[in-house]
């Protein structure tokens, strides 16, 4: 039997609904904005193993994959829309609207949107420091609990005052707050952890409990992926255009060819 137009319309809304509360104010998704889609393509495929499909949003976006698990977006529209090349997390919220008024309201700033994205609504933001970050409203892109085990290992914000941007942050995505589901903060080993259902999403860090803040810093969000072989992908990076700006045996720092940062995490860190 078929379903009613509107009681289908009603099921999809549900779904969305359950699947963005379940990771309420949490990361849901990375994405990279470049300049060429090719190149990028070639280069993380070198460098983290991924292959490559198209999205619903048109030609030049692309959805990676590390085996059959969605791993992170690619946007060739730095140039079209004048934007950086970087990475930017994206945190799930139940309204991308709400989320740009309150960003504004706390001295963000707006730089994209929201504006509507099929299956939901998204929208690039920047907190008081300067750091950008996303924010998406809707049905999440593939399953994420796969993609919060298998992709990112974690995603950590550098910044001058990681007091000051937890409370941006908690005030403009809900954590730490009396709705269900939301996430808790901690102050854990010298940096303020987010922590969802009791795991790991997200860390700011600031440098020393005591020390002033420091004006040298250039607030960003880094993106970590979880890999098996740090340095085999610090060589890769180094022979496909990219470079190596910091290096452990178990981390580093790496920047594509177009500039944008990133670092590659061993799966054998905890």
């Amino acid at each position: 039997m078929n379903q009613h137009p509107e009681s289908a319309s009603a099921a999809r809304r549900a779904r969305q609904s359950v699947s963005t509360h379940s990771v309420f104010g949490a990361p849901c998704w990375v994405s990279l904005t470049s300049r060429d889609l090719e190149a990028t393509q070639e280069f993380y495929g070198a460098v983290l193993g991924w292959t490559w499909r198209k999205g619903r949003l048109g030609d030049h976006f692309r959805t990676a994959l590390a085996g059959n698990v969605p791993v992170a977006g690619v946007a060739a529209v730095a140039a079209m829309w004048q934007m950086a090349v970087a990475w930017t997390p994206y945190f799930a919220v139940p309204g991308a609207d709400e989320a740009a008024s309150r960003t504004r309201e706390r001295g963000g700033t707006v730089a994209v949107g929201p504006i509507s994205l099929p299956p939901g609504r998204a929208a690039l933001l920047a907190d008081r420091e300067g750091a950008t970050f996303g924010v998406w409203e809707g049905e999440l892109i593939g399953n994420w609990e796969a993609w919060r085990q298998d992709a990112p290992a974690f995603i950590r914000l550098h910044t001058r005052d990681a007091f000051d941007s937890a409370i941006f942050y908690g005030e403009v995505l809900d954590w730490a707050s009396d709705r269900p589901g939301c996430c808790e903060v901690h102050y854990e080993g010298g940096e303020v952890v987010l922590r969802s259902r009791g795991d790991v999403v997200a860390r700011i860090v600031s440098g020393a409990l005591e020390a002033a803040p420091d004006p040298t810093i250039r607030p960003h969000w880094q993106v970590h992926f979880a890999v098996a072989d740090v340095a085999a992908c610090a060589r890769s990076a180094e022979k496909h255009g990219g470079s190596v700006l910091e290096e452990t045996e178990d981390e580093a720092v790496l920047r594509d060819p177009d500039g944008a940062q990133f670092t590659v995490t061993s799966r054998r860190e905890p």
